[in-house]
């Protein structure tokens, strides 16, 4: 007997995407706010030194992530979907949030770095598990032929741009910073109230009435033939969060840093291109509805890699201090964060597809929090450090031009074609 896709999915795509735009909250305040943050939890002899202890931390938030996904997916796989990622969102606001209440550096010492660390391993534990949950909580409610356009979602720097303009530049760094995290607990609060109203998935519902529950999500998805499928999607997954971290957190330290742009332009002209470049996520997973997800995936880590060092270099040229062409340097990251929904736009339906059911929640877990979390993670420390050490554009965009370049020639041969898989049939089939 098939599965009854509910009426109601797309109040289903609302909820689960709230937790992603927490994610993406999280990810825009901590990298955006680094010089503040440097500022106000590291000691200041060295400020290039404070900045990279920042970012490295940043990072590290990061490369903890596939523990997270290993940990949550299990839970999601053996106790469900709902419960599970309505913890790991508690746990991500909760951390983000309570950046905002810690003392500073001058307050109490080195300890105010080692409670900025716990936090980020919390915030890094709990989206281990957020996004794997999402991606199939929507994925189990929407009919085939639309699964690549209800995954592409994102937020903008929205609270940091309207906080600094409200208290001005002096008191934001005094004390206002604090606010975008704080807005957090507000954030998870009617997140989790949104969820609380939903019921599992159909699909999950299905599995647990058939008796096909896993016993080991862990054994079956990685000690298994399922392993081959794990290391195919981290390749893939590897290329698209470099291409994420690359067109988005570079951009914003290229104008700060690189250009000497002042924090609140910086933000207004990446907040803007994020605007409008916006619906392309959404445009780019219907696309992969219509023509496949691999061709769309594997076209944006082709053009990244082949035009990111003459896009940087022109950004470099109409963002001269006092000369800033607004139009065109808006257009520059425009571009570039069309290249982030390529390849973040259909990566969601991909991933729902390519595995099965019993262990879904394990399995696209992990291979996305090791592509995002040390893939992609690791492009803030790797770009900045370079360029630090060297003040070459070549040389910091070395890391992403590469990465996208390799795993775009290693998908070419090993990732399949997902899109006329349906998930909803009541036996799993697997096409290699």
């Amino acid at each position: 007997m098939a599965i009854q896709i509910q009426s109601d999915f797309r109040r289903v795509i609302v909820a689960a995407s709230v937790g992603n735009v927490i994610e993406w909250y999280d990810f825009y305040i901590f990298g955006s706010l680094a010089a503040v943050l440097s500022v106000k939890f590291f000691e200041q002899s060295h400020p290039v030194a404070a900045l990279l202890s920042t970012i490295a931390l940043f990072t590290a938030g990061f490369l903890i992530r596939p523990l997270g996904a290993f940990l949550f997916g299990w839970m999601g796989d053996r106790v469900g979907r709902k419960y599970t990622f309505l913890i790991t969102l508690s746990g991500m606001g909760l951390g983000t949030g309570a950046i905002g209440l810690i003392p500073t550096y001058q307050s109490i010492g080195l300890t105010a770095a080692f409670l900025l660390f716990g936090l980020r391993m919390i915030q890094g534990l709990c989206l281990g598990g957020e996004y794997g949950g999402a991606i199939t909580y929507v994925a189990e409610h929407v009919p085939d032929d639309s699964r690549g356009y209800y995954t592409g979602w994102l937020v903008s720097l929205a609270v940091i741009v309207a906080t600094r303009t409200y208290f001005g530049n002096q008191v934001f760094d005094e004390w206002a910073w604090r606010v975008p995290f704080l807005v957090s607990f507000l954030l998870v609060a009617i997140a989790i109230y949104i969820r609380l109203q939903l019921q599992e998935t159909p699909i999950f519902q299905d599995i647990k009435a058939r008796g096909q529950m896993t016993r080991n999500p862990w054994k079956e998805a990685f000690l298994s033939s399922n392993i081959k499928y794990i290391l195919i999607a981290i390749v893939v997954l590897i290329g698209q969060g470099v291409v994420w971290y690359s067109g988005q957190f570079w951009a914003l330290y290229f104008l700060q840093q690189v250009s000497k742009v002042d924090a609140l332009t910086s933000a207004y002209i990446v907040g803007a291109a994020l605007l409008i470049a916006t619906p392309s996520l959404i445009f780019f997973g219907w696309l992969s509805d219509q023509i496949g997800r691999k061709p769309v995936i594997l076209g944006g880590m082709l053009l990244a890699a082949i035009t990111y060092y003459p896009l940087y270099l022109w950004l470099g040229t109409v963002t001269q201090p006092g000369n800033i062409n607004y139009p065109v340097a808006i257009f520059i990251i425009f571009i570039l964060v069309c290249y982030v929904g390529m390849v973040y736009g259909p990566v969601g339906a991909f991933l729902a597809e390519f595995f099965p059911g019993r262990i879904r929640y394990t399995s696209v877990s992990v291979p996305y929090h090791i592509g995002n979390g040390w893939g992609g993670g690791l492009v803030p420390f790797i770009t900045t450090a370079a360029f630090a050490a060297t003040g070459s554009i070549g040389y910091a965009l070395i890391y992403p031009i590469a990465v996208p370049a390799v795993c775009f020639v290693l998908a070419l041969f090993l990732m399949p074609e997902t899109r006329k898989i349906s998930i909803w049939e009541p036996i799993e089939r697997r096409t290699a």
